[in-house]
């Protein structure tokens, strides 16, 4: 079954604050990746078959997550530059962004074993849609859903991977089990697809950093939230798994940036997952790409270049941004997550919004907001 995630089509889902979890920082209008204007994001979901694993028959719990920088229908290549925190994990075609500084095409997302299948089929669906340059290193990231999802039994197929390209839109970004967060565990609460943005000022110009986290990593006893101990405080069903885990860190910007900067506004990630409590295991593949959308045109085949720059020490609002995004966008992916049931039965909570309130509200940090239930 493919579930082809429309952003508009689904129901209201809570947010971090509307449990009254309070961030840093100024949120845009959707408090998502896609407030840098003209991205868009598609997700394809893979929910089928329960009981028992049967490898090649389920249960499957998976997807395929894809993100354009300047929309499907844009060939013009943006500015880029990759990060791994820890490399226990995959980004196809980093080489070619670290070598060239440019990201050429869309950032697909999705499990572990089915890095080649997504990379093949987006090749594919750039010839049929007559966008293909003239060769292409796709990025693709992976994090490993084999807790819950028959992993072993490619679930993900081609269909899927146009279902999320094909799908892909601008507004509202659906989180928590969809695409290629669907079976993603984080600090042993169901995990999934999180995004949140800022808004920030350079003298007198503003500019929109948005963020979007695939989440699968951590341990419960790591996890801090608003600097709150909630892994301590709630210690209960905690699910059969193995240590280790990834996150996928994609950060978007509108803001006039070069290689070299968003390079240096991709380390920025790690912060704002120190915030949440990761210590970057050994066994994580915690990596993140940075990328502009703005300077076009920079492939052009002969004559000078113009590009625009901010100046290295104006960059210190992008790096606060990036921070900020990135620590709400894993706890939206949290508090969006619903309880999942997957292979062998196995089964893995949501973390529990009431207690997750009370807890804030033990330690003084809970904000006015309330939460859609409440309201």
């Amino acid at each position: 079954m493919i579930l082809m995630t429309l952003h508009k089509s689904l129901r209201k889902k809570p947010r971090a604050r509307d449990l009254g979890i309070p961030f840093d920082g100024s949120p845009g209008t959707l408090n998502a990746i896609t407030d840098v204007r003209g991205l868009e994001v598609g997700h394809a979901t893979i929910v089928f078959g329960n009981g028992k694993l049967i490898v090649g028959k389920g249960p499957a719990r998976t997807g395929v997550t894809a993100i354009f920088p300047r929309g499907k229908k844009s060939e013009d290549p943006v500015f880029a530059g990759w990060f791994s925190l820890n490399g226990n994990g995959e980004m196809t075609g980093t080489t070619w962004v670290e070598e060239s500084g440019l990201l050429e095409g869309p950032i697909t997302i999705t499990n572990t074993y089915s890095v080649g299948i997504v990379r093949d089929s987006l090749i594919e669906w750039q010839i049929k849609h007559h966008i293909s340059p003239r060769w292409s290193l796709p990025v693709v990231a992976e994090a490993y859903d084999g807790g819950l999802n028959d992993i072993n039994g490619f679930h993900v197929k081609k269909r899927h991977v146009f279902a999320a390209l094909d799908n892909a839109s601008s507004g509202p970004v659906s989180e928590g089990n969809v695409g290629s967060g669907t079976g993603m565990i984080c600090f042993d609460f169901k995990g999934g697809i999180g995004t949140a943005s800022r808004k920030v000022q350079v003298h007198k110009q503003k500019y929109a950093v948005g963020v979007l986290v695939q989440t699968n990593f951590g341990d419960r006893q790591e996890l801090r939230i608003a600097g709150v101990p909630v892994g301590t405080e709630i210690r209960d069903q905690l699910p059969i798994r193995g240590k280790g885990g990834s996150i996928i860190i994609v950060i978007a910007t509108d803001a006039p940036l070069l290689p070299h900067q968003l390079k240096r506004v991709a380390r920025r990630a790690s912060l704002g997952l120190g915030r949440v409590g990761s210590i970057a295991s050994d066994g994580s593949g915690d990596i993140f790409i940075a990328f502009s959308t703005v300077n076009f045109k920079v492939t052009k085949s002969s004559g000078l270049v113009k590009v625009t720059m901010l100046s290295n020490n104006e960059l210190d609002p992008l790096f606060e941004a990036t921070v900020q995004a990135t620590e709400e966008a894993i706890i939206n992916a949290l508090v969006a997550a619903e309880t999942m049931i997957g292979r062998d039965g196995n089964k893995v909570m949501a973390i529990p919004h009431d207690r997750l309130r009370q807890v804030l509200k033990k330690y003084k940090r809970q904000s006015m907001a309330r939460s859609l239930s409440e309201a």
